[in-house]
């Protein structure tokens, strides 16, 4: 009996014939020939890639294309990189371009994959030897050409984000013969003077050649030998070198390292702004919080101090005689205007008999009230003085005078009532009816 045959389709096919392909293949660097372009509507790229034996079809996708430095032609030597892969709906192989670039610099790339995978094996890319950025740099020190724009962006950068820190320029040349060396001669100069807590070393964009400079082993063993944090910043962001690797930090841009170098003076302004409405705000309250503390202090201390008591003994004396003096004064008023009212009735009997009489009752009411104003007057002094040996009874300045002192801890002003409240060697300060006298404990039971 025949063996059920597995019939494949067509599209089953290529789809596995795509799998084995893609599969089997790893990113691959070819060169060859430009030929057969064409440039759809949709920005794409299709061409073909060939020698003097034989041709394959590419494809350069838009995303990728848009990363290309020069714009490819018929005709023209190439070196891409690339992945194997089937297209399906012709079934034709093809390659699927990643990156291309003209086979003129084919060998910079080499070298500058074989420096790569040398220097990163040698552990000089790790992670763990990369110094951390100052977070507040006072002088920044750039290494690159003096009139070139790269600098220019920095500066401006720096001025713009943080106008305190202080830069150093150390001129060099950034591409062609003996720039590498010139590079490497700033830096040691840089790292001999130590006059700078951050370095940028870099220039602005340009073609592969223009900075290959920044590949030289020498140059990228100097930046990862320096004991002053190093940001490199070479040409635009798609842009590597090794001086990218070997360094503390990469920036995709000259602008870009003077922003990582140095923190946004307009937040920091604002964070200065917030932390001093804060710490107000804290002494504003720790002030509220003292005064209420010292007022409690103060009216603890009035109610115990004997000097205070003793003013408001006296106080109350004197508002006492006030009193007194303010209700003699409308007794003798209220004497003065009865007076004034019997002259009046005197004046109105006019005959001379009730004349004589009345004078003579006049001058008994005048007896009369001048012996009861003596009287009351006599009371008042007598009471006044009642009231002043009363508080002469009571006022501590008597004890006192009894022989009687009161004791006050010396540090704190607190009063000594019972012998567990000091210790020995406490200071004391000790009140008398005639003065204060000051003593050191040494024992007590």
């Amino acid at each position: 009996m025949e063996s059920t045959r597995d019939i494949y389709s067509i599209s089953r096919l290529n789809s596995e014939l795509r799998h084995v392909l893609e599969g089997s293949f790893p990113l691959l660097w070819v060169q060859g020939e430009i030929s057969n372009l064409s440039t759809p509507r949709s920005g794409h790229l299709y061409f073909s890639l060939k020698d003097s034996h034989a041709q394959i079809r590419c494809a350069l996708f838009r995303n990728k294309r848009n990363l290309l430095r020069f714009s490819p032609a018929n005709g023209e030597e190439v070196l891409v990189r690339a992945r194997v892969a089937l297209y399906e709906p012709r079934g034709n192989c093809q390659l699927i371009i990643e990156h291309m670039e003209p086979a003129g610099v084919g060998s910079l790339r080499q070298a500058f994959e074989q420096l790569k995978a040398r220097l990163q094996a040698e552990g000089l890319f790790d992670s763990e030897r990369k110094k951390p950025l100052p977070a507040y740099p006072k002088r920044i020190g750039i290494i690159s050409s003096p009139s070139g724009a790269a600098v220019r962006d920095i500066l401006q950068v720096l001025q713009r984000r943080f106008p305190l820190a202080e830069v150093v320029i150390y001129p060099a040349q950034v591409q062609g013969t003996g720039a590498a060396t010139e590079l490497r001669q700033a830096l040691e100069l840089a790292l001999q003077r130590q006059e700078t807590d951050l370095l940028i070393i870099g220039r602005g964009g340009g073609s592969e050649e223009d900075l290959a400079v920044f590949n030289d082993e020498q140059l990228a063993r100097a930046i990862a030998a320096s004991d002053i944090p190093t940001i490199s910043a070479v040409g635009h962001e798609t842009d590597f070198t090794i001086a990218d690797f070997v360094a503390d930090r990469r920036a995709p841009t000259p602008s870009a390292a003077a922003e990582l170098a140095t923190p946004d003076g307009r937040a920091l302004a604002e964070r200065f702004r917030q932390l001093e409405q804060r710490l107000k705000q804290a002494f504003e309250r720790h002030l509220r919080d003292a005064r209420r503390h010292l007022q409690h202090l103060q009216h603890r201390l009035t109610r115990t101090s004997p000097a205070s008591r003793l003013l408001q003994q006296q106080q109350r004396l004197d508002e006492l005689q006030l009193r007194l003096a303010r209700s003699m004064r409308q007794r003798l008023h209220r004497n003065e205007l009865e007076l004034a009212h019997w002259r009046k009735r005197l004046l109105l009997l006019h005959p001379e008999r009730q004349l004589k009489t009345l004078s003579s009752g006049v001058q008994q009411l005048q007896q009369r009230l001048q012996s009861g104003m003596a009287r009351c007057l006599q009371q008042k002094r007598q009471r006044l003085l009642t009231t002043a040996r009363e508080l002469q009874a009571v006022s501590p300045l008597a004890t006192l005078d009894r022989g009687y002192s009161i004791v006050f801890r010396a540090d704190d002003g607190a009063l000594v009532r019972d012998s567990s409240q000091v210790a020995s060697g406490d200071e004391l300060a000790i009140r008398l009816a005639g003065g204060e006298i000051h003593a050191i404990v040494k024992g007590g039971s």
